[in-house]
């Protein structure tokens, strides 16, 4: 039998030889997709808030 793995979706096994891996099928991989456009999953970072406060905006000279 091959190594298997477990769907991170539906935890069902997924062989290492599946074209779908690591997911047990195009569904899986499509709700994983739509977690990440949705912003279910995220990676965790610095707090941009505190950053993005100490850019200053570019100033707009008129011109005479």
């Amino acid at each position: 039998m091959a190594n298997t793995i477990t769907c991170p979706i539906c935890h069902r096994k997924v062989p290492f030889d599946d074209p779908n891996m690591p997911f047990c099928s195009e569904r899986c991989r499509t709700v994983d997709l739509a977690n990440w456009a949705t912003e279910k999953y995220v990676i965790p970072g610095a707090d941009q808030s505190a950053e993005l406060e100490d850019i200053e905006p570019p100033s707009h000279h008129e011109r005479s």
